[in-house]
């Protein structure tokens, strides 16, 4: 998968579904519709003069309207605009979870809507499979190989993400892929998770986490990991580091904290919106002046 030339944003969204403009489908570069909701920034003082919009990637069995990814955007709303969206095969988007390998189409068709909305300025977080996808995407979406409505992100925060695939180290790891392996498993998966999970294995392998993170640069990165996570433990988010940029990047290895959105708790949220908030693109004045007085 390349990012290549986008497609007019016109063909990768479809019109809003609800009153008011917050919720839409979108389609993506393969043809998928994706729910996604759009929350404006509830103290609209507080947000940066940029317009910032953070686009919340969840984990795997997550989805839009799930309790823990509301919690977060309402965090992140307070700080910027918010994005969030249903994965392939999670809540009620259309397709079948390919588990972080065509996702990162489904979080370009997010991060567009975004910026067709008029943000300037776009930050993906991810949280577990959705922190694979959004150093994936950052690497595989580069500002230089886009259009006038690009999916690159400005700014990238991965939380509770893995460095490399096919990792069974730990219980939970080992109860997942047999979830995701095994028929059984993926019966489960759409019963009990309400996640459909696509059977067939990967093929090409998709880029891993770890071979991404060298090709993010000069974007900023944020890698958020908990020493008591039970799915990935901490050299997973020190072998992030170790690839990536140095003066680019930033490890927090937050103590007492567990796995992904159910387990970070409000105050870790807020840090990683100030983070954002505070790597900011930098802009001449002329630029900003003309982008006030011709928003095309």
């Amino acid at each position: 998968m390349t990012s290549g030339p986008e497609a007019d944003f016109a063909r990768s969204c479809v019109p809003s579904i609800t009153s008011g403009g917050r919720r839409s489908a979108l389609l993506t570069d393969d043809g998928v519709r994706i729910e996604a909701a759009y929350e404006p920034c509830a103290t609209p003082g507080a947000a940066p003069a940029h317009g910032l919009a953070v686009v919340l990637a969840h984990g795997f069995t997550g989805a839009l309207e799930r309790p823990a990814v509301r919690r977060a955007a309402a965090v992140f709303a307070q700080r910027a605009a918010v994005i969030t969206f249903s994965f392939r095969g999670h809540g009620n988007s259309g397709g079948r979870s390919t588990v972080g390998d065509r996702e990162v189409l489904d979080l370009a068709a997010a991060v567009r809507w975004a910026r067709m909305l008029g943000h300037r300025d776009v930050a993906t977080v991810g949280f577990s499979m959705g922190g694979s996808v959004v150093l994936r995407h950052a690497a595989l979406y580069r500002r230089e190989h886009e259009g006038r409505i690009g999916a690159h992100t400005d700014m990238v925060a991965a939380v509770s993400a893995p460095a490399r695939w096919f990792y069974r180290g730990t219980p939970s790891m080992r109860r997942l892929h047999w979830v995701v392996t095994r028929p059984a498993g993926r019966l489960v998966g759409r019963v009990g998770l309400r996640t459909r999970i696509h059977a067939e294995e990967w093929d090409p392998v998709p880029l891993s986490p770890v071979a991404a993170v060298p090709l993010i640069a000069p974007t900023p990165l944020l890698v958020v990991h908990g020493d008591r996570d039970p799915y990935f433990p901490v050299d997973h988010p020190r072998m992030l580091m170790a690839a990536a940029d140095p003066s680019t990047s930033e490890l927090w290895l937050e103590r007492g904290f567990g796995h992904a959105e159910n387990a970070a708790p409000a105050v870790l949220l807020s840090r990683i919106a100030d983070w954002a908030a505070q790597h900011l693109p930098a802009r001449p004045a002329l630029e900003d002046e003309a982008r006030t007085t011709d928003p095309a």
